[in-house]
């Protein structure tokens, strides 16, 4: 018996509960994924953790279903090459990744999903329901192969039994985690509490001219301080670039290309018809319909007589979410809403007010106020970005195909120079560079640093992503870490130096105008001084000083002072402060026992993902997370 068959079995009454996009999985904390294991043994899949497969037309369909959404939100602004910058692929990736390594870990422990449970979570998606039925075998279909990617029913259904698996294993992992009644009061203070601030600020750069320090001062704090200028380990590198921009300078696109990508994506330089229109709705959810349906003519009468609409909708409308703006739900575009709703507003003209519309909802009675016919943007407008894109694409496949021709042929150092002569490449070498600083030459790249800092010599490894295209490295040198002669790091120590002195001279400003500002008026004593603090709002303990942006020492201490209070000099980051307590808001019994329901399940929510996300951290160590490169790259182009 197929999935379908138990479904048209099955009670087709539930509610809505999900959205048929609800599948995503929170993306949480994992480690760098390049480069974690070989490739897997198949071309089909882009990844296998732990057996459990990613193939890559599931990866081609979440990576172009995204690129659609950025487009759909930015337009013409969000350009595939922009996309790719952003790492958009290896953001997907990680996320597929994570489910699959929730997969294995629910299997581990011997969780299952059911048919039936699968059935159960289809039939809560509205988009598989009419009049509290299940739409049928048929339509079912159609609505998913009118998915952008279209969707089949075995992988829909497949992501259906991954997200209830993983939502299992979230609750067998975390349901034992609670909130006492103390931490919950406490946490809520702390969030809700506020307090208002007139700052006197201190900055340490404003001292650096006021303070100096003599070779012998220099001398002396770094042999006190040594180790504070220990220069870490530095290694050295040898490499080829497949440099992306290069190939893309050589690359002439014909009118003939950028007339077939433009035709071929038309909708994305296609703006729709919209329309704006006003609703009153009167629900009938719990409610007699025909009551309901008879207060409904009454208000359209009303309508059609030309009384004031929005005044209507303000009196009588029950969608809480627009009737305080008269029932205006501003421009949308077909498919926004409920297909009756959207037929109806279709259909008419500005200024008119339709008969009652019924829908799952209820009655609703629609004004069209304004219309917008659906544009394209010419060709001469768009041809820039896509001879960008159509230049940015083919210049990456060029790469990927050069790094995959050359992979095999690059197993020692010496392979490096034989195949740069052979490819026309140049073999270059970094300086030194320590794990954190960036390559000369390259720029940030995690990927080239990792390997260079866990190779050997003799080792070659690549390709690899930069920036600016695919590396592959040999190690030259090693650096140890060491502590420098004072020659080496004098103007290092006597900025620190200077700063510190600075920092004693902020500190000690503090406590002189501090001292006066407790034994007289602050206000006259801050104008005789000409000093003109930094006032906040009300703000909590994670707040933003105006000029000095969050300050956890500053908030600490204004939080232990009552109303009128001025504190002693605080130290900060960036020098001192002295803070007068303007006023404060405390949380009141009444504020938690009103919020207390809801603000622990926020707590409790967020304290089983963290430690949740923290167990799939350690779960995914044991796990073997296998990476097909070159298939990944085929999606991405």
């Amino acid at each position: 018996m197929t999935m379908l068959d138990r479904m048209r079995r099955h009670r087709n009454w539930l509610k809505w509960s999900l959205a048929l996009v609800c599948l995503a999985f929170v993306i949480f904390y994992i480690p760098d994924l390049v480069g974690v294991g070989p490739t897997v043994v198949t071309a089909d899949n882009v990844a296998v953790i732990n057996g459990q497969p990613i193939r890559a037309d599931e990866f081609r369909r979440m990576y172009q279903a995204q690129l659609q959404a950025y487009r759909s939100s930015y337009g013409g602004n969000m350009s595939d090459q922009l996309l790719k910058q952003l790492g958009i692929d290896q953001q997907i990736l990680a996320q597929m990744v994570d489910e699959r390594a929730a997969i294995a870990e629910a299997e581990r422990l011997g969780l299952t999903v059911s048919d039936e449970e699968v059935a159960q979570r289809i039939f809560t998606i509205p988009a598989f329901q009419e009049n509290g039925a299940f739409i049928g075998s048929q339509r079912y279909q159609q609505v998913l192969a009118a998915q952008r990617p279209p969707l089949t029913t075995t992988d829909f259904e497949d992501s259906i039994r991954r997200s209830l698996l993983a939502d299992k294993l979230r609750a067998s992992v975390t349901e034992w985690i609670s909130v006492s009644e103390k931490e919950l009061e406490a946490e809520y203070r702390r969030r809700n509490d506020k307090v208002k601030l007139a700052v006197v600020p201190f900055n340490v750069d404003s001292y650096r001219l006021d303070v100096s320090a003599t070779d012998a001062d220099v001398a002396s704090y770094f042999e006190a301080h040594k180790n504070d200028f220990k220069v870490p380990e530095k290694r050295k590198v040898k490499y080829i670039l497949i440099d992306v921009d290069a190939l893309r300078a050589k690359l002439q696109i014909s009118q003939q290309d950028i007339e077939r990508a433009y035709n071929e994506n038309i909708q994305r330089y296609t703006t729709p018809e919209q329309v704006r229109a006003s609703h009153i709705l009167l629900k009938t959810d719990g409610k007699n319909d025909e009551a309901v349906k008879a207060k409904a003519e009454d208000v359209l009468k009303q309508a059609k007589a030309g009384a004031d609409f929005a005044k209507l909708a303000q009196t009588y409308s029950e969608d809480d979410a627009n009737k305080s703006k008269g029932g205006d739900l501003d421009f949308f575009g077909k498919g926004r809403m409920v297909p009756e709703f959207d037929a109806a507003a279709f259909s008419m003209t500005p200024g008119q007010i339709s008969d009652l519309v019924k829908t799952e909802y209820g009655y609703h009675i629609i004004k069209l106020t304004d219309k917008k016919p659906g544009t394209t943007r010419p060709l001469s407008e768009v041809r820039e970005q896509i001879v960008e894109e159509l230049g940015y694409q083919r210049a990456q496949a060029q790469a990927v195909d050069l790094a995959q021709k050359i992979e095999p042929q690059i197993r020692k150092p010496a392979d490096l120079d034989t195949v740069a002569k052979a490819e026309g490449l140049t073999v270059q070498e970094t300086g030194f560079f320590a794990s954190n600083e960036p390559i000369m030459g390259i720029g940030p790249s995690q990927e080239m640093t990792s390997r260079a800092f866990s190779m050997n010599q003799g080792e070659v490894a690549g390709p690899l992503r930069t920036g600016r295209g695919f590396v592959f490295e040999t190690l030259v040198a090693k650096q140890d870490p060491y502590v420098p002669m004072l020659e080496e790091a004098k103007d290092k120590v006597r900025d620190e130096l200077i700063r510190q002195r600075a920092r004693d001279m902020a500190k000690q400003k503090a406590a002189e105008l501090a001292a006066k500002l407790k034994s007289a008026d602050f206000d006259k004593t801050l104008k005789a001084e000409k000093i003109d603090p930094k006032t906040t709002d009300l703000i909590a303990r994670d707040g933003s000083i105006p000029d000095l942006g969050s300050s956890a020492e500053i908030l600490d201490a204004a939080f232990k002072l009552p109303i009128g209070a001025v504190s002693d000099p605080i130290t900060t980051d960036n020098g001192a402060a002295v803070v007068k307590v303007l006023d404060k808001k405390e949380t009141t019994e009444a504020d938690l026992a009103s919020a207390k329901d809801t603000f622990r399940n926020e707590l409790l929510t967020d304290r089983r993902n963290r430690f949740y996300s923290a167990y799939m951290v350690k779960a995914k160590q044991r796990m073997k997370i296998q990476l097909n490169r070159e298939a990944i790259q085929r999606v991405v182009g």
